[in-house]
């Protein structure tokens, strides 16, 4: 629903009695968005010739992700030198959808030298005026969250320009107040990022592992295991392919409840996952939740904790994954798949889904709607192993997953901490020197 002008007049952040309120366009020394360099895709370098390019799905708040980072040609990067990132800018999403829309995060220095595109803007300010961790902090607060992302060009896109944000009225403390903000909003970040790191590299583990055994079949006793034929090629003796419908005991996709009804909605308690809240991690907050009723009077079908819950619309969305830590559910773009236990376990099963996300995803590009079926995803074949074999498995990845589980927890938790503590230190409740 589109805000009336009213409501997008103006961010209304309390602020304590003695702190200065000005227009960001005072202290900002730019503010502006790139482009994309012409020539399309082609012109996207997969290693570092001269700047990194810096797109929307690079920007998280409070954090940038390198992942699919693109890098450019000098001459192209030529074309944007007027948008070229310095040190300490902050990047801030000014179109998308309801996902990516509104994110900022300031950039990191080892990503430089770069450039961004049309849907990113760069917020460059006077540091003697304001501390830019300050501003990110600024950027950050639920308020003014829930201003930007009142702005909607209709559809599912939202747009905001940079008349919009020059407009913006920040609450400005003296420099040491907003630096001491900035600090301790940045040591959650960067206890979040340690956590985040070993969750990268316990994640490389498991999936290493998964692979050796699995698809070098380079697993414990291989020597003794003759090769046979199968309609995927050779495979070690005793071993099957069988689609997923066989292998699993539930496949059932999600539902929504009308929204209409507010009384599928209101005071809800039930967890009900998007398919961009699924990241291949552990789920345990949904930012959206229904009520027994919503959910009793819906497909919404309620999942046990451990079910994975998979994306099957929006490439390259499908595939992606999500383990369910409570009992919840979700909508009917991704399904809910628990394994037969007898054959394979949950967390094989894991595995099995995520070495199968490319071919997902090959059927989504050549469907009209960029979807599967749950009927595609059923009868998609897999590799069975023995399940001797995939106990033996489970005795090493198990150990890492519930290290997963912890510090993703972690993670949650210390989210939750630093986004309480934001609008606080930002009202002056909490008193700093």
């Amino acid at each position: 629903m589109m805000a009336s002008a009213t409501e997008r007049s103006s961010i209304m952040l309390d602020a304590p009695s003695g702190w200065k309120v000005r227009r960001l366009e005072t202290f900002a020394t730019k503010v502006g968005s790139g482009a994309t360099p012409r020539g399309g895709q082609s012109v996207y370098l997969t290693s570092r010739v001269s700047h990194a390019l810096i797109r929307s799905q690079h920007v998280y708040d409070r954090r940038f992700d390198r992942e699919g980072i693109a890098f450019i040609s000098e001459e192209h990067s030529q074309e944007l030198r007027n948008v070229e990132v310095r040190p300490d800018d902050i990047l801030l999403n000014i179109t998308g959808d309801g996902v990516t829309f509104a994110r900022a995060c300031i950039v990191p220095n080892d990503i430089l030298p770069a450039c961004v595109n049309q849907h990113v803007s760069i917020v460059r300010v006077d540091r003697n005026v304001c501390d830019p961790g300050y501003l990110l902090a600024y950027l950050t607060h639920p308020v003014t969250k829930r201003y930007m992302e009142s702005f909607n060009t209709g559809g599912s896109r939202r747009a905001i320009t940079k008349g919009h944000i020059q407009s913006f009225e920040v609450p400005l403390p003296p420099i040491p107040v907003q630096r001491r903000i900035a600090e301790i909003l940045l040591a959650y970040d960067e206890l979040m990022e340690n956590n985040q790191q070993r969750i990268r590299l316990l994640e490389v583990m498991s999936r290493a592992l998964y692979r050796e055994w699995f698809v070098r079949f380079r697993f414990p006793g291989h020597e003794k295991l003759s090769r046979v034929a199968s309609p995927g090629g050779d495979i070690p003796k005793g071993w099957d392919v069988k689609p997923l419908s066989q292998l699993c005991s539930r496949m059932e996709s999600g539902g929504t409840p009308k929204r209409k009804n507010a009384e599928y909605w209101d005071g809800g308690e039930i967890s009900w996952f998007k398919t961009g809240e699924l990241w291949d991690g552990f789920l345990f907050e949904s930012e959206e939740k229904i009520t027994e009723l919503g959910q009793r009077e819906s497909t919404a079908r309620l999942f046990e904790p451990g079910t994975l819950l998979m994306a099957i619309y929006g490439s390259p969305t499908v595939g992606r994954l999500g383990i369910v830590t409570r009992p919840s559910s979700c909508n009917q773009a991704a399904l809910g798949l628990v394994a037969d236990t007898k054959q394979i376990s949950q967390t094989f099963l894991y595995f099995v889904l995520l070495s199968l996300r490319d071919h997902f995803n090959g059927m989504a590009q050549g469907a009209a709607q960029q979807n599967i079926s749950k009927e595609k995803v059923a009868g998609t074949s897999a590799l069975v192993p023995p399940r001797a074999l995939v106990t033996a498995f489970d005795r090493v990845a198990e150990p890492i997953f519930a290290q997963l589980q912890t510090l993703q927890c972690q993670i949650q938790n210390l989210r939750q901490t630093r986004d309480l503590l934001l609008p606080r230190l930002l009202s002056g409740q909490i008193n700093l020197p």
